[in-house]
């Protein structure tokens, strides 16, 4: 663990610190780092790997009933690269001394957060292109920002991760387009589940600059390289000109396009229900939670047989070097 920083020689390391970031290079585990710098990352690199592990709830609700056999196989690639995913964040965390048994058990006991995105209810097959389309962009634009961090086995993870979401992406547009072009009701379809899903993807960025607590330091730190408010600016700028082309509209009547900034600009976010649904009193938070305490319940025997099978393991004795069978 880092030290507080106090006195000379610590104000001599962070500012050390701080020009290895400014020069672009990677801090690793084994370097030295501002406590408040670990704790960032750990708060940051948890929430990210437990938004990845209880996303896959919403999708995976539809696996049992995808309208066919390849569209079942892509969503269920699709929910196994989210456990993947979590399971590279988590190491991530676990490089800067956080335990995985506590990160879960902070989740599990309500004391961690997730992304607010996911406390919202699948309703029908069209939800599942949306939140490829819609949410997994806008975390691709998050995560390849983050791939830039200055922690190297954050950005290393997110490489990986982000390759993988675009492929996300690409499959829920392509379900996406085929709706909107597809039957009236299908049509419909998608149209109310972008109803829906807008609102609470276009939070999902986080609360704006000006009230953020954690911007600045991110910033200052190369955590981050852009705000909360311009990633959701870039997102508007790619995504409504695309929905438009397909003849959907968005839930948003002040929506705009600004010829003076040349941005398209949003109707104001209602903050209140961000901060309802992060506070636990979404529509779905109770159930997400109860599916995550569920399976870590079940799951207790597969832990409890692999720790018997390490305590075997150390307690047998290894081949003595120069023994009888030496040089054989």
């Amino acid at each position: 663990m880092s030290p507080a920083i106090a006195g000379p020689d610590q104000t001599d390391r962070l500012a050390a610190f701080e020009a290895r970031i400014q020069r672009g290079e990677k801090i690793e585990p084994e370097d030295w780092m501002p406590e408040a710098y670990r704790r960032q990352l750990i708060r940051m690199i948890s929430q990210h790997a437990h938004s990845e592990v209880v996303g896959m709830l919403p999708e995976g609700a539809w696996i049992t009933r995808a309208p066919s056999l390849r569209r079942k196989m892509i969503l269920l690639a699709k929910v196994q690269d989210e456990a993947g995913h979590g399971q590279y964040l988590y190491h991530a965390a676990e490089t800067l001394g956080a335990s995985r048994e506590e990160m879960l058990d902070d989740l599990l006991a309500e004391r961690a957060k997730y992304s607010n995105v996911f406390n919202y209810p699948t309703l029908n097959w069209a939800d599942v292109g949306v939140i490829g389309y819609l949410v997994d962009f806008a975390a691709i634009l998050n995560q390849t920002m983050l791939a830039r961090c200055s922690y190297g086995p954050y950005a290393r993870a997110m490489v990986r991760i982000s390759a993988e979401e675009s492929f996300h992406k690409k499959q829920g547009q392509d379900l996406v387009i085929r709706m909107a072009q597809g039957t009236p009701r299908q049509h419909a379809m998608v149209q109310d589940a972008i109803n829906r899903w807008w609102w609470p993807t276009l939070m999902m960025f986080g609360p704006p600059d000006e009230v953020s607590s954690n911007s600045a330091a991110l910033i200052r730190w190369g955590i981050k390289t852009k705000t909360n408010d311009e990633l959701r600016q870039a997102y508007l700028n790619q995504i409504v000109p695309e929905l438009h082309a397909l003849g959907l509209n968005l839930p948003d009547p002040e929506l705009h396009y600004d010829e003076a900034s040349a941005n398209w600009v949003s109707g104001p976010i209602d903050w209140d229900e961000f901060w309802r649904v992060i506070r636990g009193q979404g529509p779905c938070n109770r159930e997400r939670l109860e599916a995550r305490q569920k399976a870590h319940q079940d799951g207790q025997w597969v832990r409890e047989a692999l720790a018997e099978y390490a305590i075997k393991q150390a307690g047998r004795k290894l081949p003595v070097a120069g023994g009888s069978h030496a040089g054989a």
